[in-house]
This record gives structure tokens, C-alpha cells and sequence, in this order.
């Protein structure tokens, strides 16, 4: 079989791209998946429920049957401990081997001795030497089997490579393992069949085994495309090493980046999910600190974020003298700190300005969120029912409780509570569109379409309804409808003071793609999305599977690359550096 340029030694990574640019050129709509479900995932909430699931893609298995064999490739992987051992291959029949000792009963041929033999002899002696191995190793006697596969090697007249990865299988298998000569005895296999499997598979192993992670990444994926994702073994392999990769990269990240906003829409999603409350009253007598959170919140107002969280960070800095005052700069730079990914440091400023200020139902609410962050479903509830005992009319409470119903998928709680939102302020547009989605996800496709259009009607002039609406048509392949409502979205966007929400530029991108496949439209709406808005997540996300579905590999490794920085918590992080890997 002719050899083709795949992965010839192990430092060596041309062919694997190759491969891995044909594999996604013939599988786009299986990769382009991912992003569609991530960016229609993104709304007006921050609540996190954990990296999404990903698909699994590769694992070894150093006792896989021969490729085509694919009852033993899903078997069981066997290791030594097994009565017979980890199978080797047979890639030419097999020459009966006799019982083998501790020691080869022959002593071992010269270079020169070697020479003098007729070419079949050596091709018999080569076969005798390799059956022997084989018995050897299933006996477990690899040092033994390390003598006859060498001798193999050396006998034979044209370079054998199942011999150099039969004695790579014994130096795996040794006390300790002898990794390097795993990884040299696998780079020769490979010189001489690149498409050698099972060599690449115990040399990612080696790989693994000596640190070098990332290499052994290389050859997993190399080797679980050879095996068209058929092998499960390999399969988890693979997805344990870029796991183990993605949190080393994690740690890495966090202990060296500095703590930053997410996106403008990001931070404007979060801000919009709450009603707006007057700034605070100063007293009389007012200080420093007291006029620079009046600044803050003038700054809130203003969308300038990064400036409002400065400011509200110096006013505390300075000292507030009022209570109110400081429990609402703690809730304000509480908010801060949980939309850069800081739980436990929001945690501890929302606590002490309800430790202040216990009847602020807005804190109670946002600290709920911090312990849905957190995994805690009890104690969000319980911050709820907290904030009702206080303001039982405060609509807020109802919407967010709803949101948390909707992430727990407990949709017919979460349409009571956005009705009573809704009861006690109707114009609050976010408690409409929620009601409506919440309607779609019980399966009621005709009321939730009703209820965007009566949202539409009631508020012409919101870009959120018709965007979220579109959302909810492009779900249900109504293509050209979606389509029609996210370009009203972008009309009524453009309409407002910059910067603008470029959501509904993202969900028009994937729209065209699902509808059309047309990937250079849609990733021209999400390069036009980041001109505005350049750190916004879903549109980075969405344009790097863009890219990588059209073979754009270094751009697609840019935006996975960007979008790690804009990662708000370890987990975001983690995934992100999975999907750049």
C-alpha cells in the first residue's frame, strides 16, 4: 500500500493539518453545529450552566484489532494484565512459533553474518524472530521480546514496520516504561508507513506519558481520523489529553491575565435584564467618595462601563458617609465583579451591602445569580424568597426567579413568574419575550408566536423582540422569516446612539449558513459585528467555526485564541481553549 506524507516522525505536523482540512471540508455542518447552538444560547441573562458537552473524538487503543476489524476496535482495550496480553499485529501470516526461553537459544548474528545469508532465508528468519516476540510478549517476557524483535529488525532484508512498533508495545510494557524509545521505535514504523495506526497510537501515548501533551494531541487526532471516529478508545484518549491540555492552559491563563469586562453587548444584556432604579440621592453634606459614586452611576447610565466600575472602585476607596450610599456602591461594584468572572469577590460585596442594607431587594436578587454561578440552586430560591419578604411588588424578583426556572427548564414556573413580572410593570419588554420563549420551549409554538407579535405591536420601536422573535423562526426553518426579522433588528439598532447591539448581526450570519451555507455572507455580517463591537463573545465564537469550515485554519485559531481572552470564568475559558485545540 502506498504511503501518504501523514505523520512521519514525531515532530512532524503538514500531514496531519492536511488530513484534518479534508475531514472538516467534508463535515461542516457537523462542526458549524456547535456554534449555532452556542450563539442562540446567548440572551439577556449571565447565568452559567457549564461548558457545553463536546462531541468525542479520539482515544487509544494499543490492543485494537487491525483497521476493517470493527468488532475488536470497539472491544475492550487489553493491557498485561490480560491472560494473553496486548494484542500485536500480524500483518503477513504468521510462522508458528515455538515455546520460547528466558534467552534466544542462538547467539546473535554480525552485520556480517547477516550479509552472508540468501535474501529468503533472512526473510524466514526475520518471521521466526517476530512470531517468537509475539509469544514472548503475550508471556510478558518483554525484555526477551525486545531481543527478538531487534533481531528481527536486524535480519530483515527490507525494514519490517510492524517489528519496530511490536517493540514499541514491549517498551511501553517494561518496568518503568522506556517512553523515548517508544517514541524513536514509532517515528521509524511511521517512516515507513504513515498511515500506521496503531504506531501512532502508542507513540501519543509515549508522548503523553513523557509531557509532551500537546504532540500527543497531534498524533490522537491523527490517529482517530485514520480510524474515521470508529474506535471509541482512541476516541476517549484524545479527549482526555485535550482535557488535561485545556485546564493546564486554564490554570495558566487565570494566574496570569488581568481581570477584565466582558463585551459591551455582554455587560448591556446583564444591565438591560434589570429595571432601571434612580441614582442615589447625595446628603447634604456630601464627600468625595459620596460625588464620585454619583459618578459611577452617571457612568453606569452612560453605558461606559469600564469607567462606572473605576469609579465605583475610588468611591469606596475614598469612604462613603451614608449607609444606602456604600450598600449601593458594595451592589454596585459587586455587579463588577461578577460580570468579569470574580464570584467569590462578588459574593463578599453583594453579603456586606446586604449586611447594610437588608430590604435592597436588587442585591438579593444578583446574589442569587452569584450562587447559580456557583451550583447552588438552594440558596439562590432562598435569596429570592428573601427579597419577596421585603418587596413583595418588586418585579425584578419574579423575572429573575423566572430566568433561573427557565435555566432549570422548569418552564410553566418560569411563564407564572414572568406574568407576574410582567403584572407589575408591563413595560418592561424583556418579561414579554421570555413569556414567549417560555411558551416555544413547552411546545407551544402558536401561542409564543402570538406573544412576539403582541410584544412587537406594544414595543415597535425594540430591536429585542424581532431579534428573539427571528430566533425562534430560523429554530423553526423559516428562513427567510428569521432572516426578514433579524434585518428589521439591525435597522432598529442603527437607529440608536452607538455603540449598538450587534446580536441580531450574528443571528443573520447563522441564519445564511443554515439556510444557504453561504459562509463568506455570514462571516462577513460577524467581521462586521466585530468593527462595532470587538470583544463581543458570539460573534468571535460564531466567526472562528466560520473560518475553520472555510479550511481558514490560522484565522480560525485568532478567533479561538481572542476569544480565550474575553473568557469570563474558568470554565468558559477551558472550553474555549478545547475548541481552539
Amino acid at each position: 500500500m502506498a504511503s501518504t506524507p501523514f505523520a512521519p516522525t514525531s515532530s512532524t505536523s503538514e500531514g496531519v493539518l492536511t488530513k484534518l482540512q479534508n475531514f472538516v471540508a467534508e463535515n461542516k455542518k457537523v462542526v458549524i453545529g456547535a456554534t449555532v447552538i452556542a450563539a442562540a444560547g446567548v440572551g439577556y441573562y449571565v447565568y452559567t450552566t457549564g461548558p457545553g458537552a463536546r462531541k468525542s473524538l479520539g482515544d487509544e487503543e494499543s490492543g485494537a484489532s487491525e483497521k476493517g476489524d470493527k468488532k475488536r476496535r470497539k472491544s475492550k482495550k487489553k493491557t498485561v494484565k490480560d491472560a494473553d496480553g496486548p494484542l500485536l499485529e500480524e500483518r503477513k501470516p504468521p510462522v508458528e512459533a515455538k515455546a520460547v526461553d528466558d534467552v534466544p537459544e542462538s547467539p546473535r548474528l554480525t552485520a556480517t553474518d547477516i550479509e552472508a545469508l540468501p535474501k529468503e532465508t533472512r526473510k524466514i528468519r526475520a518471521q521466526e524472530y517476530k512470531a517468537r516476540g509475539n509469544t514472548a510478549y503475550q508471556q510478558r517476557k518483554f525484555p526477551l521480546a525486545i531481543e527478538l524483535y531487534t533481531r528481527a529488525i536486524e535480519v530483515a532484508v527490507e525494514p519490517e514496520a510492524v517489528y519496530y512498533s511490536n517493540r514499541a508495545a514491549c517498551y511501553m510494557n517494561v518496568s518503568p516504561p522506556q517512553n523515548e524509545q517508544v517514541v524513536s521505535d514509532c517515528d521509524a514504523a511511521l517512516k515507513l508507513d504513515s498511515t500506521y495506526a496503531k504506531a501512532l497510537n502508542r507513540r501519543a501515548n509515549a508522548l503523553e506519558a513523557l509531557g509532551r501533551d500537546e504532540e500527543a494531541l497531534r498524533d490522537f487526532t491523527a490517529c482517530t481520523i485514520l480510524e474515521k471516529f470508529k474506535n471509541e478508545s482512541t476516541s476517549q484518549a484524545l479527549e482526555k489529553c485535550l482535557k488535561k491540555i485545556a485546564v493546564k492552559r486554564t490554570e495558566e491563563a487565570l494566574t496570569s491575565r488581568e481581570p477584565r469586562l466582558p463585551s459591551f453587548t455582554f455587560v448591556s444584556a446583564y444591565v438591560a435584564a434589570f429595571r432601571p432604579r434612580p441614582n442615589p440621592t447625595l446628603p447634604l453634606s456630601s464627600t468625595t467618595g459620596d460625588e464620585t459614586l454619583l459618578l459611577s452611576y452617571e457612568a453606569l447610565g452612560a453605558s461606559d462601563y469600564a469607567h462606572a466600575f473605576t469609579l465605583v472602585n475610588e468611591a469606596l476607596e475614598q469612604g462613603i458617609s451614608w449607609p444606602e450610599g456604600k450598600a449601593k456602591a458594595l451592589n454596585l461594584r459587586g455587579t463588577f465583579k461578577f460580570l468579569i468572572g470574580d464570584t467569590a469577590g462578588a459574593k463578599e460585596d453583594l453579603q456586606e451591602s446586604l449586611d447594610i442594607l437588608p430590604s435592597f431587594t436588587q442585591t438579593w436578587v444578583k446574589i442569587a445569580s452569584v450562587h447559580m454561578e456557583l451550583g447552588d440552586h438552594d440558596k439562590a430560591f432562598e435569596a429570592f424568597t428573601k427579597a419577596i419578604s421585603y418587596d413583595e411588588k418588586d418585579p425584578d424578583i419574579y423575572y429573575h426567579r423566572g430566568q433561573v426556572h427557565f435555566i432549570m427548564q422548569n418552564f410553566d414556573a418560569a411563564s407564572e413568574d414572568y406574568n407576574k413580572s410582567t403584572a407589575l410593570d408591563d413595560t418592561f419588554v424583556f418579561s414579554h419575550i421570555q413569556y414567549a420563549v417560555a411558551q416555544y420551549k413547552k411546545g407551544e409554538a402558536e401561542t409564543a408566536k402570538s406573544g412576539f407579535r403582541k410584544a412587537m405591536q406594544n414595543f415597535p420601536d425594540r430591536s429585542e423582540v424581532v431579534n428573539y422573535y427571528g430566533e425562534l423562526l430560523l429554530d423553526l426553518q423559516r428562513y427567510t422569516d428569521a432572516v426578514e426579522k433579524f434585518e428589521r433588528a439591525i435597522e432598529l439598532e442603527k437607529k440608536r446612539p452607538p455603540p449598538i447591539n450587534v446580536l441580531p448581526m450574528v443571528n443573520k450570519a447563522l441564519a445564511l449558513y443554515q439556510w444557504k451555507q453561504d459562509i463568506n455572507a455570514a462571516a462577513e455580517l460577524c467581521e462586521e459585528a466585530l468593527v462595532i463591537d470587538p470583544e463581543c463573545d458570539a460573534a468571535i465564537a460564531t466567526l472562528a467555526q466560520l473560518y475553520l469550515q472555510n479550511s481558514r485554519l490560522d484565522d480560525a485559531i485568532e478567533m479561538f485564541e481572542k476569544h480565550a481572552k474575553i473568557a469570563r470564568t474558568g470554565a468558559e475559558l477551558e472550553q474555549c481553549f478545547t475548541f481552539e485545540y
